[in-house]
């Protein structure tokens, strides 16, 4: 039994009790205690934890009408949990044949990265190459993963590879100028563009399913804490590799740049997919920890820096790597905050934490909009460019995503709505990002005449 996990469900449940005017504090803590010792029997029968607490739960007949009520709000909950659980167990494999699945799919994605090098394409004269490929290299066989797992019919698995198609025909055959603006917005927008279709795998074709477009937004926030592991772990190893190596006379930057780390990005990206998957019960406790350690670190370093720019009347530099940043950090704060909104309990009352995350959001609407100023006047001093251009169109999807979800979580916290339409507005909204990344790579080369 996971006592974290039930820990959580009972004060969730101590909530709800607590509001029934009729029971003392003594009558809860005896209910409890009665809670608990039908848990622990229920587990130890061989139930999973979530399934021997909502049985336990409807055991209370001494509840009545509370139980009644808080089964209304949390059944729901808890078996739509259960029914994603099930999803993410399709496969009858044990979990470590299933690694070695998953180990099988990240050697075939670092010998793809190297397939171009063994048809002649050097990697240093033709860097341009890999700059736009380099995701078609890798996110096929993450998505091969969940076909496997999610046993795809054949229709579900057309609509996942006819992205992937897609965009290799379109980054490949459009006259990109090597090195040029144009190149550089599709080569970064395309990861995100085929990010998709990824998630289209891994609900299983079942993408109009709110509830599956939330695992598929826990997912990847657990995967890209994964990834972050994984890549200091690899670092690591790099940077004592040249030491070591180098001491003895024998450089391998060639082999650490062109080999390990390439080689190295393709398989982290399919192995932390598969440590979410088999390591679930361990990120249900660290990443929301990690949401609640980042959540005040980011709000404090947002209202300093625009305490900053109101105390020094300084405007922000409108610059590539400067745009880059600003985008990044916005999407970091909604990552946040949608990662947060999706493992929270919406049955659970307000807390410091929420008005946190909506200080944080008030803070970047604040610094997008200022983003947004130096970019439009920028425009208007020297004309429209495509990095300009992308860094616009970006900030208006997220100024239109932050700002409707700050008016939802200031409707859940007044008490006139509830989480859970916070929560579907978020999963809506994500065709629109995947809509706007497939217009960054198609359409903006054109417009730009490949500039």
């Amino acid at each position: 039994m996971n006592y974290s996990t039930i820990k959580g469900h009972i004060e969730n449940w101590r909530t709800q009790v607590s509001r029934h005017q009729k029971l003392s504090p003594e009558d809860i803590n005896q209910l409890e205690e009665h809670l608990i010792d039908q848990v622990t029997a229920l587990t130890q029968a061989g139930l999973d934890d979530d399934e021997a607490f909502l049985i336990a739960v409807k055991r209370l007949g001494d509840l009545g009408l509370v139980s009644r009520e808080f089964l209304t709000g949390y059944t729901q909950k808890l078996w739509n949990k259960l029914a994603v659980s099930q999803t993410k167990s399709d496969s009858s494999l044990p979990v470590w044949k299933e690694g070695l699945i998953a180990t099988g799919l990240a050697i075939s994605s670092a010998v793809a990265i190297k397939v171009p090098a063994l048809l002649g394409v050097n990697f240093d004269q033709d860097i341009s190459f890999y700059t736009r490929n380099f995701s078609l290299l890798i996110l096929p066989f993450l998505a091969l993963f969940f076909i496997w797992k999610r046993r795809l019919n054949p229709a579900n698995i057309g609509w996942v590879a006819l992205p992937f198609v897609l965009a290799a025909l379109a980054i490949n055959i459009l006259p990109f100028q090597p090195g040029g603006h144009t190149e550089a917005l599709a080569a970064i927008h395309l990861p995100l563009a085929l990010w998709l279709a990824v998630g289209f795998a891994y609900v299983a074709g079942r993408w109009r399913d709110h509830e599956q477009r939330l695992s598929f937004i826990s997912f990847s926030g657990e995967w890209f804490i994964y990834l972050t592991l994984i890549a200091l772990g690899g670092g690591v190893l790099i940077l004592l590799t040249a030491v070591i190596f180098e001491s003895i006379g024998v450089n391998p930057e060639m082999f650490l740049s062109e080999w390990l780390l390439p080689c190295g990005v393709g398989g982290a990206v399919i192995i932390s997919a598969w440590l979410v998957e088999s390591k679930q019960q361990a990120l249900e406790n660290m990443a929301p920890l990690l949401t609640h350690i980042f959540t005040p670190l980011f709000t404090a370093m947002l209202l300093v820096f625009i305490g900053t720019v109101i105390w020094t009347k300084s405007l922000i530099k409108i610059e590539r790597e400067v745009l880059i940043a600003f985008d990044l950090l916005l999407v970091v704060v909604l990552g946040l905050l949608i990662y947060s909104i999706s493992t929270r309990n919406p049955q659970a009352s307000p807390d410091i934490l929420d008005r946190l995350r909506l200080t944080l959001l008030i803070c970047a609407l604040i610094v997008d909009a200022l983003a947004l100023g130096a970019i439009a006047a920028r425009i208007s001093e020297f004309g429209f460019t495509p990095n300009k251009v992308a860094a616009l169109g970006e900030n208006i999807i997220l100024l239109a995503n932050l700002s409707w979800s700050a008016v939802l979580y200031t409707r859940f916290l007044t008490g006139r709505a509830s989480l859970g339409k916070l929560q579907r507005w978020q999963t809506a909204y994500i065709p629109v990002y995947a809509l706007w990344a497939w217009f960054a790579v198609i359409a903006f080369p054109v417009i730009f005449n490949y500039q």
